[in-house]
């Protein structure tokens, strides 16, 4: 399956007066539709300088990011219209205007591509019941859990039926419970929708949701070791098995406030 997202030689240099500083060195990615990626390492490895780059918010120091062919750093790409239609993200808050429901947060960015009122209605619809939240399309972010409000920011991210989702470190701010339920989400929307799907995050129990684990590591990406690998598989039985279980109560970081 051809790749929507294509990295070539991508790095990224910060000029420092002690010295250069090499945040990504001469990363080559490819990513498929329908395709979870995970990309592993400690703070500061730089996973979201990658993440960055590759949604075009910042330009590689040498390098180029493709999206769907087209190159983001050549002058006749119109990298907005491209970023604003073909990318979505998720940070490690939801980062919710406060003052707007549920529903209304959602609808932001159909309303900044004018959208027509009655499909911006039918999306929004379709994205909160998706992350489960169409009970709570009127109430504001101050009256949902940690949880629901990030739920509530993976819908915004994904009404706009993105090509490319790109999630830095999506569990940071949840309990490993909640963590884990947001994970399982983000991986069964995106096997769902066909997105492709790149995961910045150095939390190891995220990796058994992961199509493919990679790891960067003072800038360069690498493939996770077999021994790691097997520790996945591993994870990903565990985890396989415990979703054909009965389901538990969630904590109370899931219950509404």
């Amino acid at each position: 399956m051809n790749a929507v997202l294509k990295a070539e030689s991508l790095t990224r240099v910060f000029p420092s007066p002690g010295g250069d500083v090499v945040a990504v060195r001469d990363v080559d990615l490819e990513v498929s539709p329908g395709e979870l990626v995970v990309v592993a390492g400690r703070s500061g490895a730089g996973k979201t300088t990658l993440l960055t780059m590759l949604g075009g918010l910042d330009r590689p120091t040498s390098g180029r990011v493709l999206i769907d062919g087209a190159d983001l750093s050549d002058p006749s790409t119109d990298a907005t219209g491209l970023r604003g239609s073909r990318i979505a993200s998720i940070f490690q808050t939801a980062g919710l205007i406060p003052v707007l429901s549920a529903a209304e947060n959602v609808e932001v960015p159909l309303r900044i591509r004018r959208v027509d009122p009655a499909e911006r209605d039918r999306r929004v619809a379709e994205a909160l019941r998706d992350v489960g939240l169409e009970d709570h399309a009127p109430q504001r972010p101050g009256e949902l859990s940690g949880g629901q409000q990030q739920r509530v920011g993976i819908a915004r991210a994904l009404v706009m039926q993105p090509g490319i989702l790109l999630a830095d470190e999506p569990t940071a701010q949840l309990d490993s419970e909640t963590g884990a339920q947001i994970m399982d989400l983000i991986a069964r929307l995106v096997h769902e929708r066909g997105t492709a799907a790149i995961v910045a995050t150095h939390d190891p129990a995220m990796l058994a949701r992961a199509d493919r684990v990679l790891e960067l590591h003072d800038g360069e990406l690498r493939r996770r070791s077999p021994r790691r690998d097997a520790r996945r598989a591993a994870l990903q039985a565990e985890h396989a098995a415990t979703l054909a279980g009965p389901r538990t109560q969630p904590r109370q970081s899931e219950e509404p406030r």
